[in-house]
Formats: C-alpha cells, structure tokens, sequence
C-alpha cells in the first residue's frame, strides 16, 4: 500500500498533463466544454499531484523487506 501512495502523486502530475494533452490536441473536446476547464484542471492535478509527491514521500516510512 505504501507504494502506491508513493506513486500517487506521479499519477497525479502524469493525467493532468495527460488532460492538458486532451484538450490541445483534440479539437472535439474543445467544442464540447470551454478549453479553460481543461486548463485549470491539468494545473491542479499537477500541483496536487507535485504537493502529493513531496509529501507523501517525506513522511510515509520505507517499506522493510
């Protein structure tokens, strides 16, 4: 368990760059919302996701083999 909340904030800042892909590249997703949802949602993944990294990393124990 510990290795995947180490790993949850990578997640985080890999589908909010993933979502601000999505929403420059494909051009029907930016005529079904306004474009400026997919931008502040990829910047608050990739903050949450980067906050979520140092700090769960910084504070859970390391795992014993």
């Amino acid at each position: 368990m510990n290795t995947f909340l180490k790993n949850l904030g990578v997640v985080l800042i890999v589908l909010g760059a993933l979502l601000s892909i999505l929403g420059t590249a494909v051009p029907a997703m930016g005529d079904l919302l306004d474009q400026n949802w997919y931008t502040t949602g990829s910047a608050v993944l990739v903050v949450v996701g980067l906050l979520a990294h140092i700090l769960l990393n910084k504070y859970l124990p390391l795992e014993e083999e």
